[in-house]
């Protein structure tokens, strides 16, 4: 019905414009809201999923007997003495959580320039290996293979002067991932970013019959301004001299990440690591997508220190920020994560 101006009146527009609207869209076949509109459904249709399989809890170690110590810059996160990462390890496999992974906090007087405390077989890390294996020998157990947290000027691998020697390196972190696997570890993961550690390592693991011993590559690890809280749980912010860009990886590069993974993978890598984790979650997507191999990624400190103050402040919401950060991760091809929040969230599963 129109007026005299050809109008439609304003009680007849509204309903002519919603059957018009009604009209226009009965012809949808496609509906994708379908399946988001129930709970049920939505987790019939989620393409992935998180669970206590995909997490690695990374631990830091501390002397002492019955000691936890905060790390203020990691709110939630303590450095553990070996009796008190023991209970941890038992409460992580009583969680369903395949690894952990190991990091010292070596004490100052013992660091130097060539990191010898990482060549001592009673070391913290081999200490806290054996101690664990000892109680919970169905965990996984991780360790690290750089002399960072041993040496007085907090890099890598040996220093000439101002410059990282690369073979020389190579040459001690051997000793340091035979030492360690000889502990028990099971993982040697060397984050040093040294040209060719990763085959002199397997070569020197299988000749001492260790070949069982898996390699998780750090082949994707950028010079990243998200490790600060990491450098001062294991004390070397305050030591560490220049930066790192000379060995670890420009953020600005990914082709370059697919040139290291190959190489790790042709010297026997037997897992690729992406690091950081969720600002180079495109690196995680094409290393995985190239090769096709099991792929980790760390959620490193940074990241797990922006949701702890971002939700501490109440700008976000900390379990939901914490479970999608997680997702992602797993959305973007990880087969593991490396997270601080590990017990958390296998503790959240599995109340369900």
């Amino acid at each position: 019905m129109h007026d005299n101006f050809g109008r439609i009146p304003a009680s007849d527009a509204g309903t002519e414009n919603v059957d018009r609207l009604r009209a226009s869209t009965l012809d949808l076949a496609v509906r994708p809201r379908r399946n988001r509109k129930t709970e049920w459904s939505r987790r019939l249709v989620r393409e992935n999923l998180v669970t206590a399989d995909d997490l690695i809890w990374p631990l830091f170690i501390i002397e002492g007997e019955r000691h936890r110590e905060a790390v203020p810059s990691m709110p939630g996160v303590e450095r553990l003495s070996v009796d008190e990462a023991v209970a941890e390890a038992e409460r992580a496999a009583s969680l369903g959580v395949p690894a952990i992974a190991l990091f010292p906090f070596t004490d100052p007087l013992l660091r130097d320039a060539i990191g010898s405390e990482a060549f001592n077989e009673d070391n913290l890390v081999c200490r806290a290996v054996r101690a664990i294996k000892e109680r919970v020998p169905e965990i996984g157990i991780m360790c690290d293979v750089a002399l960072d947290p041993y040496t007085s000027h907090g890099h890598d691998g040996l220093l000439d002067g101002s410059e990282i020697m690369n073979d020389a390196s190579v040459d001690v972190l051997v000793e340091q991932a035979l030492l360690q696997a000889r502990a028990g570890a099971d993982m040697i993961a060397p984050s040093d970013m040294m040209d060719g550690r990763v085959g002199a390592i397997r070569r020197a693991l299988d000749a001492e019959g260790l070949n069982t011993v898996q390699i998780v590559a750090y082949s994707a690890k950028y010079a990243s301004a998200f490790y600060g809280p990491f450098r001062d749980a294991i004390g070397t912010s305050a030591c560490l001299i220049g930066d790192k860009r000379t060995y670890q990886m420009d953020p600005s590069n990914t082709n370059e990440a697919l040139l290291e993974a190959r190489l790790d993978l042709e010297e026997g890598a037997d897992i690729l690591m992406v690091k950081p984790g969720m600002p180079y979650l495109d690196v995680l997507w094409r290393l995985k997508e190239t090769f096709k191999r099991p792929t980790f990624a760390y959620q490193v400190s940074g990241e797990y220190a922006m949701i702890e103050a971002a939700a501490a402040n109440g700008w976000i919401d900390h379990d939901r920020a914490m479970m999608e950060s997680l997702l992602a991760f797993k959305r973007a091809g990880a087969d593991a994560v490396l997270t601080y929040y590990a017990a958390t969230v296998a503790e959240r599963l599995k109340r369900g």
